[in-house]
């Protein structure tokens, strides 16, 4: 979603030391979201949940989608470079271009909600933006985003949790975020009805000490989600197989 990675590790600004992954790292993380992803909705509108182990591995989308938009958002320089509202047009244009066919799919719990993953990424990404720009007006209005975009959003607040505990955690390197994002992922018991989320865990801790060699593509991610929401809808439809 970004730049590659720094090479080294760089003060953070309260107490502890900055995390970085490489860039090959990170993208192979996020086609492995991908992956997941395209598994899970396959899984879910066109399988009926009889794939095994299909639902479980995709509740990892959600948390490496999380962390890896965390980590672009820790990057040094990224609010005074205009990274958080590039990010948040980014995902406010794709995440719209998805909403018809995520609510084509059917499966949501009333109508046009929750909202699709995009905007959850959108509205953590809005926090962090205030809590990084500081001050208590900021910092009153991204506790108020939270708890208002937490509502409206897939994975509800939880998701907005953990990812803008992960970014504190590869802001600072910090235990006690480790600890945040692992409570916030083990909440998600209540949506998932499993702790299958809580592998992301080691991904994200283990994923600063490899250096996986992979391309990167520009904005793949982003246009991946409405295409591949659109492909599932039309072989759906095509198959006759509704939620």
């Amino acid at each position: 979603m970004t730049a590659s990675a720094t090479a080294h590790n760089s003060p953070a600004s309260a107490g502890g030391q900055r995390i970085t992954i490489s860039g090959g790292t990170l993208e192979a993380l996020k086609w492995l979201g991908l992956v997941l992803m395209a598994l899970d909705h396959a899984n879910k509108y066109l399988f009926a949940h009889t794939i095994p182990g299909a639902f479980e591995a995709g509740r990892l989308a959600m948390p490496i989608f999380g962390f890896v938009l965390a980590y672009n958002l820790a990057r040094p320089g990224a609010l005074a470079a205009g990274v958080h509202v590039r990010v948040m047009k980014r995902l406010a244009l794709y995440g719209l271009a998805a909403t018809p066919f995520f609510i084509g799919l059917g499966g949501l719990l009333a109508g046009w909600w929750p909202l699709n993953i995009m905007f959850m990424l959108l509205v953590s990404a809005g926090v962090v933006r205030l809590v990084e720009q500081g001050g208590f007006a900021r910092l009153a209005g991204a506790a108020a985003l939270f708890l208002l975009g937490g509502a409206f959003v897939e994975f509800w607040w939880f998701a907005l949790a953990f990812t803008v505990s992960a970014w504190w955690y590869f802001k600072t390197g910090s235990k006690a975020a480790v600890v945040a994002c692992t409570l916030a992922l083990a909440a998600l018991f209540v949506v998932n009805k499993n702790l299958w989320a809580l592998a992301a865990i080691p991904l994200m801790l283990a994923a600063p000490l490899v250096d996986v060699k992979v391309p990167r593509l520009r904005h793949v991610f982003y246009a991946f989600y409405p295409a591949h929401l659109a492909i599932l809808l039309a072989l759906s439809s095509f198959l006759g197989v509704h939620i």
